[in-house]
Protein backbone atom coordinates (compact mmCIF):
# COMPACT_ATOMS: atom_id res chain seq x y z
CA UNK A 1 0.00 0.00 0.00
CA UNK A 2 1.21 3.58 -0.72
CA UNK A 3 1.62 5.71 2.35
CA UNK A 4 -0.75 8.61 2.45
CA UNK A 5 0.61 12.13 0.75
CA UNK A 6 -1.78 15.09 -0.37
CA UNK A 7 -3.47 13.65 -3.74
CA UNK A 8 -5.15 16.71 -6.28
CA UNK A 9 -7.26 14.07 -7.94
CA UNK A 10 -8.82 13.11 -3.67
CA UNK A 11 -8.90 16.72 -2.90
CA UNK A 12 -10.86 17.75 -5.65
CA UNK A 13 -13.56 14.64 -5.00
CA UNK A 14 -13.14 16.18 -1.30
CA UNK A 15 -14.66 19.89 -2.94
CA UNK A 16 -17.14 18.11 -4.60
CA UNK A 17 -18.66 16.37 -1.19
CA UNK A 18 -19.42 20.05 -0.40
CA UNK A 19 -23.45 21.07 -0.45
CA UNK A 20 -21.96 24.94 -0.24
CA UNK A 21 -20.19 26.52 -2.65
CA UNK A 22 -17.03 24.39 -3.49
CA UNK A 23 -14.34 25.26 -0.70
CA UNK A 24 -10.75 26.33 -1.85
CA UNK A 25 -7.80 27.18 -0.37
CA UNK A 26 -6.88 26.95 3.45
CA UNK A 27 -10.50 25.93 3.50
CA UNK A 28 -9.87 22.81 1.23
CA UNK A 29 -7.14 21.70 2.82
CA UNK A 30 -8.59 21.60 6.65
CA UNK A 31 -11.66 19.45 5.15
CA UNK A 32 -9.56 17.01 2.91
CA UNK A 33 -7.36 16.66 6.17
CA UNK A 34 -11.26 15.96 8.29
CA UNK A 35 -11.84 13.76 5.43
CA UNK A 36 -8.53 11.64 6.24
CA UNK A 37 -8.75 12.24 10.01
CA UNK A 38 -12.35 10.25 10.13
CA UNK A 39 -10.81 7.57 8.07
CA UNK A 40 -7.67 7.07 10.53
CA UNK A 41 -9.76 7.42 13.69
CA UNK A 42 -12.03 5.68 15.98
CA UNK A 43 -15.45 7.55 16.82
CA UNK A 44 -14.53 9.13 20.13
CA UNK A 45 -10.85 9.42 20.26
CA UNK A 46 -10.20 12.26 22.48
CA UNK A 47 -6.49 12.83 21.80
CA UNK A 48 -7.64 13.12 17.89
CA UNK A 49 -10.17 15.52 19.19
CA UNK A 50 -7.51 17.77 21.17
CA UNK A 51 -5.01 17.79 18.61
CA UNK A 52 -6.99 18.56 15.65
CA UNK A 53 -9.31 21.32 18.36
CA UNK A 54 -5.38 22.33 18.86
CA UNK A 55 -3.97 23.32 15.65
CA UNK A 56 -6.57 22.75 13.26
CA UNK A 57 -7.34 19.35 10.64
CA UNK A 58 -4.65 19.77 8.74
CA UNK A 59 -1.84 20.87 10.65
CA UNK A 60 -2.77 18.36 12.74
CA UNK A 61 -2.18 15.81 10.35
CA UNK A 62 0.98 17.42 9.57
CA UNK A 63 2.25 16.75 12.99
CA UNK A 64 0.98 13.09 12.84
CA UNK A 65 2.98 12.57 9.43
CA UNK A 66 6.11 14.20 10.49
CA UNK A 67 5.75 11.90 14.14
CA UNK A 68 5.51 15.35 16.45
CA UNK A 69 8.81 14.77 17.46
CA UNK A 70 9.32 18.42 19.18
CA UNK A 71 6.28 18.54 21.92
CA UNK A 72 5.18 21.46 20.79
CA UNK A 73 1.69 19.64 19.55
CA UNK A 74 1.28 17.97 22.50
CA UNK A 75 1.51 20.71 24.58
CA UNK A 76 -0.64 23.09 22.42
CA UNK A 77 -3.49 20.34 22.80
CA UNK A 78 -3.00 19.65 26.43
CA UNK A 79 -1.39 15.63 25.99
CA UNK A 80 1.42 14.03 27.36
CA UNK A 81 4.23 13.21 25.03
CA UNK A 82 2.96 9.87 25.30
CA UNK A 83 -0.91 10.12 24.56
CA UNK A 84 0.15 11.83 21.57
CA UNK A 85 2.26 8.93 20.87
CA UNK A 86 0.58 6.11 21.53
CA UNK A 87 -2.35 7.97 19.30
CA UNK A 88 0.41 8.26 16.48
CA UNK A 89 0.80 4.76 17.07
CA UNK A 90 -2.69 4.07 16.35
CA UNK A 91 -3.54 6.35 13.25
CA UNK A 92 -0.61 5.59 11.43
CA UNK A 93 -1.54 2.48 10.35
CA UNK A 94 -4.52 3.72 8.72
CA UNK A 95 -2.78 6.01 6.24
CA UNK A 96 -2.96 4.40 3.07
CA UNK A 97 -3.69 6.29 0.17
CA UNK A 98 -5.57 3.99 -1.68
CA UNK A 99 -7.84 3.00 0.87
CA UNK A 100 -8.39 6.38 1.81
CA UNK A 101 -8.91 7.54 -2.18
CA UNK A 102 -11.60 4.68 -2.62
CA UNK A 103 -13.45 5.28 0.53
CA UNK A 104 -13.76 9.40 -0.93
CA UNK A 105 -14.63 8.35 -3.96
CA UNK A 106 -17.36 5.88 -3.04
CA UNK A 107 -18.97 8.72 -0.65
CA UNK A 108 -19.19 10.47 -4.37
CA UNK A 109 -20.80 7.40 -5.78
CA UNK A 110 -23.50 6.88 -3.63
CA UNK A 111 -24.17 10.81 -3.10
CA UNK A 112 -22.88 11.61 0.38
CA UNK A 113 -22.11 14.81 1.47
CA UNK A 114 -19.36 15.80 3.87
CA UNK A 115 -19.94 18.16 6.46
CA UNK A 116 -17.26 19.36 9.04
CA UNK A 117 -17.53 21.96 11.99
CA UNK A 118 -16.40 24.74 9.19
CA UNK A 119 -20.20 24.38 7.44
CA UNK A 120 -22.50 26.32 8.69
CA UNK A 121 -25.16 23.68 8.83
CA UNK A 122 -22.96 22.06 11.68
CA UNK A 123 -25.34 21.26 14.60
CA UNK A 124 -24.13 23.34 17.99
CA UNK A 125 -25.49 20.96 20.04
CA UNK A 126 -22.52 18.42 18.92
CA UNK A 127 -19.53 20.91 20.67
CA UNK A 128 -20.98 19.87 23.97
CA UNK A 129 -19.32 16.61 23.16
CA UNK A 130 -16.04 18.64 23.68
CA UNK A 131 -12.42 16.65 22.60
CA UNK A 132 -15.09 13.20 21.84
CA UNK A 133 -17.08 15.46 19.40
CA UNK A 134 -17.28 14.11 15.24
CA UNK A 135 -14.96 15.72 13.56
CA UNK A 136 -17.15 14.91 10.88
CA UNK A 137 -20.19 13.98 9.40
CA UNK A 138 -21.14 12.00 6.60
CA UNK A 139 -24.67 12.85 5.29
CA UNK A 140 -26.78 11.25 2.28
CA UNK A 141 -30.16 13.40 2.26
CA UNK A 142 -29.28 17.54 2.47
CA UNK A 143 -26.85 18.68 4.53
CA UNK A 144 -28.31 21.37 5.34
CA UNK A 145 -31.39 19.54 7.18
CA UNK A 146 -28.49 19.40 9.87
CA UNK A 147 -28.88 23.06 10.90
CA UNK A 148 -32.88 22.08 11.51
CA UNK A 149 -32.47 19.45 14.44
CA UNK A 150 -33.35 22.33 16.83
CA UNK A 151 -35.69 21.44 19.06
CA UNK A 152 -34.97 17.70 18.44
CA UNK A 153 -36.04 14.79 21.18
CA UNK A 154 -34.50 11.60 20.42
CA UNK A 155 -35.99 8.43 20.73
CA UNK A 156 -34.05 5.07 21.35
CA UNK A 157 -34.92 1.66 22.69
CA UNK A 158 -34.78 -2.40 22.12
CA UNK A 159 -34.16 -3.83 18.75
CA UNK A 160 -36.62 -6.52 19.61
CA UNK A 161 -39.39 -4.45 20.51
CA UNK A 162 -42.85 -5.22 21.64
CA UNK A 163 -46.19 -3.87 19.77
CA UNK A 164 -46.77 -2.11 22.94
CA UNK A 165 -43.26 -0.30 22.80
CA UNK A 166 -42.80 0.25 19.05
CA UNK A 167 -47.04 1.60 19.00
CA UNK A 168 -46.28 4.39 21.53
CA UNK A 169 -42.64 5.06 19.92
CA UNK A 170 -44.28 5.45 16.49
CA UNK A 171 -47.27 8.17 18.16
CA UNK A 172 -44.85 10.12 20.18
CA UNK A 173 -42.79 10.39 17.39
CA UNK A 174 -45.58 11.49 15.18
CA UNK A 175 -46.61 14.50 17.62
CA UNK A 176 -43.34 15.52 17.78
CA UNK A 177 -42.70 15.48 14.70
CA UNK A 178 -46.08 16.91 14.04
CA UNK A 179 -45.36 20.41 16.44
CA UNK A 180 -42.03 20.50 14.64
CA UNK A 181 -39.68 18.93 16.54
CA UNK A 182 -37.22 16.55 14.94
CA UNK A 183 -36.80 13.34 16.08
CA UNK A 184 -33.49 11.44 16.21
CA UNK A 185 -32.74 8.09 16.18
CA UNK A 186 -30.51 4.97 15.20
CA UNK A 187 -32.09 3.29 12.44
CA UNK A 188 -32.38 0.40 14.02
CA UNK A 189 -35.21 -2.73 14.07
CA UNK A 190 -37.72 -1.94 17.00
CA UNK A 191 -38.68 1.19 18.69
CA UNK A 192 -36.17 3.38 16.33
CA UNK A 193 -37.23 2.04 13.32
CA UNK A 194 -41.10 3.13 14.86
CA UNK A 195 -39.64 6.10 15.51
CA UNK A 196 -38.61 7.21 12.57
CA UNK A 197 -41.59 6.38 11.16
CA UNK A 198 -44.30 7.66 13.11
CA UNK A 199 -42.16 10.73 12.18
CA UNK A 200 -42.55 10.21 8.79
CA UNK A 201 -45.86 10.06 8.73
CA UNK A 202 -46.49 13.25 10.10
CA UNK A 203 -44.49 15.18 7.23
CA UNK A 204 -42.16 15.83 10.15
CA UNK A 205 -38.47 16.33 10.42
CA UNK A 206 -36.52 12.81 11.43
CA UNK A 207 -32.63 11.97 11.37
CA UNK A 208 -31.06 8.27 11.74
CA UNK A 209 -27.30 8.14 13.29
CA UNK A 210 -25.58 4.94 12.15
CA UNK A 211 -22.96 3.13 13.09
CA UNK A 212 -21.09 2.30 9.59
CA UNK A 213 -20.69 4.20 6.21
CA UNK A 214 -24.11 5.95 5.06
CA UNK A 215 -22.77 3.50 1.80
CA UNK A 216 -24.23 0.48 3.01
CA UNK A 217 -27.73 0.73 4.50
CA UNK A 218 -27.23 -1.36 8.56
CA UNK A 219 -29.84 -2.91 9.24
CA UNK A 220 -30.08 -4.50 5.53
CA UNK A 221 -34.00 -4.70 6.27
CA UNK A 222 -34.41 -1.53 7.14
CA UNK A 223 -33.15 -0.53 3.41
CA UNK A 224 -36.39 1.41 2.24
CA UNK A 225 -36.68 3.43 5.85
CA UNK A 226 -33.17 5.16 5.78
CA UNK A 227 -34.02 5.92 2.01
CA UNK A 228 -37.49 7.47 2.92
CA UNK A 229 -35.62 9.36 5.84
CA UNK A 230 -32.36 10.52 3.80
CA UNK A 231 -35.00 11.80 1.41
CA UNK A 232 -36.87 14.02 3.61
CA UNK A 233 -34.09 14.32 6.57
CA UNK A 234 -30.88 13.13 7.27
CA UNK A 235 -28.98 9.94 7.95
CA UNK A 236 -25.37 10.66 8.87
CA UNK A 237 -22.65 8.86 10.65
CA UNK A 238 -18.74 10.05 11.48
CA UNK A 239 -17.34 6.61 10.01
CA UNK A 240 -16.23 7.05 6.07
CA UNK A 241 -17.79 5.22 3.37
CA UNK A 242 -16.84 1.83 3.82
CA UNK A 243 -16.94 1.04 7.57
CA UNK A 244 -18.99 -1.28 9.28
CA UNK A 245 -21.05 -1.15 11.93
CA UNK A 246 -18.80 -2.73 14.87
CA UNK A 247 -20.27 -3.28 18.56
CA UNK A 248 -17.83 -0.24 19.59
CA UNK A 249 -19.06 2.10 17.02
CA UNK A 250 -22.50 1.34 17.82
CA UNK A 251 -21.49 2.58 21.63
CA UNK A 252 -20.22 5.47 20.24
CA UNK A 253 -22.28 6.50 17.92
CA UNK A 254 -25.34 6.45 20.64
CA UNK A 255 -23.09 9.42 22.05
CA UNK A 256 -24.15 11.91 18.75
CA UNK A 257 -28.11 10.60 19.61
CA UNK A 258 -27.84 11.80 23.01
CA UNK A 259 -25.98 15.05 22.10
CA UNK A 260 -28.53 16.25 18.96
CA UNK A 261 -31.06 15.42 21.06
CA UNK A 262 -32.10 18.15 23.59
CA UNK A 263 -33.81 15.62 25.77
CA UNK A 264 -33.74 11.39 25.34
CA UNK A 265 -36.82 9.14 26.01
CA UNK A 266 -36.49 5.52 25.92
CA UNK A 267 -39.42 3.81 25.55
CA UNK A 268 -38.85 0.13 25.58
CA UNK A 269 -35.36 -1.11 26.78
CA UNK A 270 -33.99 -4.49 28.40
CA UNK A 271 -31.90 -4.82 31.60
CA UNK A 272 -28.58 -4.69 29.71
CA UNK A 273 -30.05 -2.81 26.57
CA UNK A 274 -27.76 -0.25 24.60
CA UNK A 275 -30.23 2.03 24.73
CA UNK A 276 -29.22 2.35 28.85
CA UNK A 277 -25.56 3.41 27.21
CA UNK A 278 -27.53 6.34 25.21
CA UNK A 279 -28.89 7.19 28.75
CA UNK A 280 -25.70 7.14 30.34
CA UNK A 281 -24.48 9.89 27.66
CA UNK A 282 -27.57 12.02 27.62
CA UNK A 283 -26.79 11.91 31.70
CA UNK A 284 -23.32 13.11 31.47
CA UNK A 285 -24.05 15.98 29.25
CA UNK A 286 -26.87 17.19 31.14
CA UNK A 287 -29.57 16.72 29.01
CA UNK A 288 -33.03 15.71 30.32
CA UNK A 289 -33.42 12.02 30.02
CA UNK A 290 -37.06 10.54 30.34
CA UNK A 291 -38.47 6.79 30.42
CA UNK A 292 -41.77 4.97 29.63
CA UNK A 293 -43.46 2.33 32.21
CA UNK A 294 -44.13 -0.69 31.17
CA UNK A 295 -45.30 -4.13 32.63
CA UNK A 296 -43.30 -5.07 35.87
CA UNK A 297 -43.02 -8.56 34.40
CA UNK A 298 -42.39 -7.57 30.78
CA UNK A 299 -38.18 -7.91 30.18
CA UNK A 300 -38.66 -5.46 27.66
CA UNK A 301 -38.97 -2.59 30.25
CA UNK A 302 -36.63 -3.46 32.79
CA UNK A 303 -34.22 -1.04 31.48
CA UNK A 304 -36.58 1.55 31.27
CA UNK A 305 -37.45 0.92 35.56
CA UNK A 306 -33.46 0.71 35.99
CA UNK A 307 -32.96 4.12 34.31
CA UNK A 308 -36.08 5.52 36.48
CA UNK A 309 -34.16 4.30 39.41
CA UNK A 310 -30.42 4.59 38.86
CA UNK A 311 -30.78 7.63 36.67
CA UNK A 312 -33.36 9.46 38.21
CA UNK A 313 -35.19 9.49 34.81
CA UNK A 314 -38.06 11.26 34.39
CA UNK A 315 -42.09 9.38 33.64
CA UNK A 316 -43.39 10.09 30.51
CA UNK A 317 -46.27 8.76 29.08
CA UNK A 318 -47.94 11.29 26.73
CA UNK A 319 -46.01 13.48 24.21
CA UNK A 320 -47.07 16.50 25.82
CA UNK A 321 -45.16 15.26 28.67
CA UNK A 322 -41.89 15.03 26.82
CA UNK A 323 -42.30 18.32 25.05
CA UNK A 324 -42.02 19.28 29.09
CA UNK A 325 -38.88 17.67 28.61
CA UNK A 326 -37.47 20.44 26.73
CA UNK A 327 -39.66 23.62 27.94
CA UNK A 328 -42.19 23.22 25.65
CA UNK A 329 -45.61 23.69 27.12
CA UNK A 330 -49.05 22.12 26.02
CA UNK A 331 -49.71 25.96 25.62
CA UNK A 332 -46.99 26.53 23.20
CA UNK A 333 -48.05 23.53 20.73
CA UNK A 334 -51.32 21.98 20.14
CA UNK A 335 -53.79 22.23 22.59
CA UNK A 336 -54.63 18.44 23.73
CA UNK A 337 -58.78 19.26 23.84
CA UNK A 338 -58.51 21.07 19.89
CA UNK A 339 -56.00 18.16 19.07
CA UNK A 340 -59.01 15.48 19.95
CA UNK A 341 -61.82 17.30 18.12
CA UNK A 342 -59.41 18.21 14.54
CA UNK A 343 -58.74 14.34 14.49
CA UNK A 344 -62.26 13.55 14.83
CA UNK A 345 -62.83 15.80 12.05
CA UNK A 346 -60.25 14.36 10.03
CA UNK A 347 -61.52 10.35 10.18
CA UNK A 348 -65.36 12.18 9.39
CA UNK A 349 -63.47 13.55 6.14
CA UNK A 350 -62.54 10.42 5.09
CA UNK A 351 -64.80 7.88 2.89
CA UNK A 352 -64.07 3.84 3.68
CA UNK A 353 -64.90 3.06 0.05
CA UNK A 354 -62.92 5.86 -1.97
CA UNK A 355 -59.87 6.98 -1.60
CA UNK A 356 -59.65 10.83 -1.04
CA UNK A 357 -56.27 13.15 -0.89
CA UNK A 358 -54.65 15.31 1.66
CA UNK A 359 -56.48 18.57 0.12
CA UNK A 360 -59.73 16.91 -0.48
CA UNK A 361 -59.65 15.84 3.41
CA UNK A 362 -58.78 19.44 3.88
CA UNK A 363 -61.63 20.70 2.40
CA UNK A 364 -63.90 18.73 3.41
CA UNK A 365 -62.41 19.33 7.32
CA UNK A 366 -62.34 22.65 7.20
CA UNK A 367 -58.70 22.02 8.25
CA UNK A 368 -55.26 23.28 6.37
CA UNK A 369 -53.59 20.67 4.41
CA UNK A 370 -50.22 20.50 6.99
CA UNK A 371 -52.72 19.63 9.99
CA UNK A 372 -54.66 17.25 7.94
CA UNK A 373 -51.25 15.71 7.12
CA UNK A 374 -50.34 15.63 10.99
CA UNK A 375 -53.44 13.58 11.70
CA UNK A 376 -53.60 11.62 9.30
CA UNK A 377 -49.74 10.49 9.82
CA UNK A 378 -51.52 9.28 13.34
CA UNK A 379 -54.49 7.38 12.22
CA UNK A 380 -52.05 5.43 10.41
CA UNK A 381 -50.02 4.49 13.25
CA UNK A 382 -52.97 3.23 15.35
CA UNK A 383 -54.92 1.82 12.16
CA UNK A 384 -58.03 4.36 11.63
CA UNK A 385 -56.60 5.08 8.18
CA UNK A 386 -54.63 3.96 5.27
CA UNK A 387 -52.68 5.03 2.17
CA UNK A 388 -52.26 4.55 -0.84
CA UNK A 389 -50.36 6.38 -3.43
CA UNK A 390 -51.50 9.85 -2.65
CA UNK A 391 -55.05 8.58 -1.48
CA UNK A 392 -56.47 8.05 2.07
CA UNK A 393 -59.26 6.29 3.66
CA UNK A 394 -60.77 5.24 6.85
CA UNK A 395 -60.31 1.80 7.65
CA UNK A 396 -63.67 0.59 8.24
CA UNK A 397 -63.36 -2.29 11.02
CA UNK A 398 -61.75 0.54 13.26
CA UNK A 399 -64.73 2.83 12.18
CA UNK A 400 -66.95 0.57 13.20
CA UNK A 401 -65.70 -0.02 16.49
Amino acid sequence: MTAFRWDDTAAQIVAELADTSEPAGDRLARRYATAVWSYLVEPGDGVAGALVGALGADSALHEVLAGARDGIAADAAGLTAAELRAGISRWKPRLQAEEIAFALARARDVGARLVTPDDDCWPRALRDLGAHAPLCLWVRGDSGRLAKLEPAIAIVGARAATGYGEHLAGEFAAELAGRGIAVISGGAYGIDGAAHRGALAADGLTAALVAGGVDKPYPTGHADLLRRIASSGVVASEVPCGSVPSKWRFLQRNRLIAALGGATVVVEAGWRSGSLNTASHASQLGRPLAAVPGPVTSGASAGCHRILREYQAQCVTTADEVCELIGLSNAAQVETGTRTDDRTRVVDALSSRSWRDVDDVARRSGMAPEDVRTHLGLLALDGTAEAQGGGWRRVAARAAG
